[in-house]
Formats: C-alpha cells, structure tokens, sequence
C-alpha cells in the first residue's frame, strides 16, 4: 500500500525538525514539543490539519514578538539547509503557513519572510491569505517578485497569484477580474526557467474556466514569439480546448470536416470493478490537405443521482496527410481510487475529434 502524504509528519521527520530547533533555540524543549505534537487526535489529522498543528504548537515555543519569530524561522531554514534538507521538502509547508497563521496583520515583515522563505518552500498557499486582505496591495509587490532573480520567487509571483488554485482558497475578485494578474504573466511568458513556465500556464488555464475570451486573446498576441512561449498557451488552453471550445480549436487549426471515425468498438462491454474497459476504432483524414488531429474520448460516468459526469481523456495530437487513416486501441481503468466512486449501471464512451463528438457507444459497469 502506497504511503499516505499526511505521513511525511512522522516521527522521524520531528525528530530532524527538533534537532534543528534545539540549535537555533538553545532553550527549546524538545520533549515537551514532541509531547504536544503526538496528542491524542494526531492519527486522525489529515496532511494540512497536521500541517497547520504543527505550526500551533511551534508557536507556543516562538518569542511573543513576532518579527523575533520569523528571525527564528529563518535560522531554522538555514540549520536544516547545513543538516542536508533540500527545499521544496513538502513537510516544511508549516513555516509559511506559520507566517499565515501568525503575520497577517505585520505586513512588512511578513512578505519579507515569504520571499526568502519561498526559495526554502514554496509560499503559494501562505501568500493567499495576503492577497485577500491586502488586494493590489499584495498584487503589485508580487509584480515586482516576477523580476525576481531567484526562479522559486518569479514562480510564486504566478502560482500565488492563480485564481483557482488547488488545494488553496480562492480568490473572488481574481475570478471575476483576472487583469491585475496579467502584467504578472506579461513579465513571465519568456522566462528562462520551465518551472516558471508551467505556473504561468496554469494560471492561465484557471483564468480560462472563467474569462476564455482573455486567454484567447492572450493566445493571438503571443503566437511565435518562441516555442517556448507558444508552449505555455497550448497548455494554459487545456481546458478550453477539453471543453471543444470553437474559437480556441480555430486558433490551433483544429477542423473536424471530413475526419471520420469507423470501426468504433467497445471489446469489454461489461466491465467489473478493478477490470480494463477495452475500446478501438479508426480515424481517417478525409480532406484534399493535411489535418491536425486532436484525438480524446469522452467517459460519461453515471453518477448516484442517475445523471452522468463527463470526463475527457486525450489520446494525441498529429498531423494526418490527406487519406490517412490509424486504428487506435485503448484501456480505461476502472480499479477503484479514491478521487471517484464507481457505480454499477450504463456508462458511455464518446470519441471525440477536434473538440467534435463523432461517436457513441454504451457499457456496464459492474461492482
């Protein structure tokens, strides 16, 4: 069974956090710490509530002051770099969200503290908060961030600043108004680091489930200006190109005249939990000149309610001469996961061709 993500808070993961402490708080009392970390509810806790208590309780060790905390903090930084710690160690998420949690309304020292302490971990959740209180406020000095010479500060300019960004809050008024963020992307679409690249293009994409007609827009004004660059629309446009959206399928030259589909079968029409839905069929590009061709398939899983929930799957993306044609396989899992119940009843496959629908076929699902 694989390891569960809550249980990087283990006890040998506190007891390398103590050792570290004890240095940099010569008065730490480790045992007392390690007494309140375990409490009786610790097992029960998921990843981010033991996240968040292990802040709690380390703040009843920090000084009163808390600019005299973030001091702490960032020794502590440093003695876990000399002990080996590599950043970016998903453990050590509670430190920024000591800063959340702790520096709200000390604005000054806190974005200080997010800055440096981003290049130790990554601050895209513990910045959010700020964002709501402080506004533009918060917005502009992450413009400036995006500048930055460090490639983890430019990243947290972009990923902090993500409308919808997973597993954080969100923030309202960067749904319903993205431009503020645009200049932030403007700074960052030709940056140097990849890492950088790919937030930038999901922000984008999060932009997208609201706003498509700006990132369409982002899309014209960007085209060739480096693969690099062309790279981050095609993935910020995910969503929209999913959701077969028509002007975003115009842009890449998606045309789904006279690309047929036959010989579609489902070889497993009954499908027990845990087994391989079994599915093939047939493209041919029936145009006098060369196609690209986005192949997905669509599953339509029936829901308790009786309704169905559509997911789309994409299969490539190629340039067809005019008369070719490909048979295509695939396997769909249907082993039980956490993230989706399955249940007994008629699903159905669709494939799908340049945001286009061209087939349906149903099938059973049995648990």
């Amino acid at each position: 069974m694989a390891a569960l993500l809550k249980d990087l808070y283990s006890p040998a993961f506190y007891k390398q956090l103590t050792r570290a402490l004890t240095v940099v708080m010569p008065l730490f009392n480790s045992e007392r710490f390690i007494s309140r970390i375990f409490s009786d509810d610790f097992l029960d806790k998921e990843l981010k509530a033991r996240m968040r208590h292990t802040s709690e309780v380390l703040h009843g060790f920090m000084p009163s002051d808390y600019k005299k905390s973030v001091a702490i903090l960032e020794k502590l930084i440093q003695q876990l770099q000399r002990n080996g710690i590599v950043g970016d160690a998903f453990a050590y998420m509670f430190i920024p969200d000591y800063i959340e949690s702790y520096g709200l309304d000390d604005f000054g020292t806190s974005v200080k503290a997010i800055e440096s302490i981003t290049q130790f971990v990554s601050c895209e959740f513990a910045v959010r908060p700020f964002i709501l209180k402080y506004g533009l406020k918060m917005i502009n000095l992450m413009g400036v961030w995006s500048k930055h010479e460090n490639e983890k500060v430019r990243r947290l300019a972009s990923e902090g600043s993500r409308p919808r960004l997973p597993w954080a809050i969100a923030i309202p008024f960067l749904k319903k108004d993205p431009s503020p963020i645009l200049p932030i992307l403007e700074n960052l679409k030709k940056d140097t680091s990849e890492f950088v690249r790919r937030s930038v293009a999901n922000n984008l994409n999060d932009i997208a489930k609201d706003h498509p007609n700006i990132v369409i827009g982002l899309a014209r004004k960007w085209k060739g200006i480096s693969k690099e660059t062309d790279a981050i629309i095609k993935h910020g446009s995910r969503t929209l190109l999913k959701a077969g959206h028509a002007e975003m399928l115009s842009h890449y030259g998606l045309k789904s005249k006279n690309i047929l589909v036959s010989a579609f079968k489902i070889h497993t029409p009954e499908v027990h939990l845990g087994d391989l839905l079994k599915f093939s069929f047939q493209v041919s590009n029936q145009n006098t000149k060369k196609q690209i061709v986005r192949l997905e398939y669509g599953m339509y899983y029936l829901r308790a309610n009786g309704q169905m929930s559509k997911k789309v799957f994409k299969i490539s993306e190629k340039s067809f001469e005019p008369g070719a044609k490909q048979m295509i396989t695939r396997k769909q899992s249907f082993k039980k996961i956490t993230t989706r119940v399955f249940y007994p009843g008629k699903h159905q496959l669709s494939i799908i061709v340049n945001g286009e629908e061209k087939g349906f076929k149903s099938f059973f699902v049995e648990v």
